[in-house]
């Protein structure tokens, strides 16, 4: 074993201990997949899994967490936002104005929820107490995709098609555009403040310095095609390859994919989901098969975690303050919880 793994695997290991002690915590780590919500760490990964039908199933997808312990949901072809009180088993629902097709979405710490208007080139503001939306059009138009929050409560989001990363200041309402290629795709923010984002088309991932105004590129292979990326608490990425089915560990500072490995079989060939937990743990699924993978950075071994539902369609999940995995199947209209 080099010095490095063996760092990186006692740290791992440390971290682990602490959260299980409840004595790390990461109160500046918005972490996983940057969703304002810095997540926890399950001392023990039971595997039991819940599930929900959520009342507009119509390619329900991307729960987000809110301060509040609530998880929303953008349901797409429904045209609205829903969420699910998990103390009082209940759903909720908000209509948005016609064609936003929202896509991904987030919940800032005053629990206003900001959502991507994939069908109108905007983003959309829910205050879930009046039930006013408010939409900010995009300069450029396009396809919003996938959106995240930064440690000042700035909006970034990927614009698919359109082939942009667009920052968006809540405050002033001033978009800020930078261009790619590649169909920019799932996003994520290391603990620098540089903005990462996967180029599925590309085979790359692009990164933003913001505060610098640098920007630029690493390559992750041919035929990879990187869809979402995650943060983890000792500042690592994670990168799901929905090319050739493989996790990546990337190392922001040095800028280079330091290993990958292999989703075991059970855990599907076309990695798309990926979020980490408070004990540096990786969870991804293989969209191809009804199955959670958590991968362990210290044993450098997954755990697969079949799920109770078929034809589930996982396309985003995310770990809450207490460690739970939630995640929504697009397909088959259930919202599940991994604890």
């Amino acid at each position: 074993m080099t010095a490095l793994r063996l760092r990186r695997r006692l740290f791992h290991t440390l971290l682990a201990v602490l959260c299980a002690a409840g004595i790390a915590e990461h109160p500046a780590w918005a972490g996983g997949s940057n969703y304002g919500i810095s997540p926890g760490a399950l001392q023990q990964i039971a595997g039991k899994v819940r599930e929900w039908p959520v009342p507009t199933p119509e390619f329900a997808r991307d729960p987000a967490p809110a301060p509040d312990g609530t998880i929303y949901i953008a349901v797409m072809h429904g045209n609205r936002i829903a969420r699910f009180d998990p103390g009082k088993q209940a759903f909720s629902e908000w209509v948005l104005p016609e064609n936003a097709r929202p896509h991904g979405l987030v919940v800032d710490a005053q629990g206003i929820v900001w959502y991507t208007g994939n069908g109108n080139g905007s983003i959309g503001r829910l205050d879930p107490v009046s039930g006013e939306v408010r939409e900010y059009r995009t300069p450029s138009g396009g396809d919003p995709h996938t959106i995240v929050i930064d440690e000042q409560g700035q909006l970034w989001f990927t614009v698919q098609h359109g082939q942009r990363v667009v920052r968006l200041d809540p405050g002033s309402g001033q978009f800020t555009e930078y261009p790619s290629s590649g169909n920019p795709y799932g996003l994520a923010i290391d603990a620098q403040g540089v903005v990462w984002f996967c180029r599925v088309r590309g085979d790359k991932l692009g990164w933003i310095d913001a505060r610098s105004g640098q920007t630029g590129e690493i390559d992750t292979g041919p035929g990879s095609a990187p869809r979402r990326i995650a943060a983890a608490p000792n500042g690592e990425l994670w990168v799901a390859y929905y090319g050739n089915g493989k996790l990546a560990r990337l190392d922001p500072r040095a800028k280079r994919i330091v290993e990958t490995w292999d989703l075991p079989k059970e855990g599907g060939r076309e990695a798309y989901a990926v979020t980490v937990d408070g004990a540096g743990r990786a969870w991804v699924n293989g969209i191809d098969t009804d199955t959670v993978s958590v991968f362990d950075p210290v044993s450098e071994r997954f755990r697969v975690i079949p799920l109770p539902s078929k034809n589930i369609g996982i396309r985003k999940a995310i770990i809450d303050a207490q460690g739970r995995y939630w995640y929504m199947g697009s397909h088959n209209g259930r919202l599940g919880m991994v604890e």
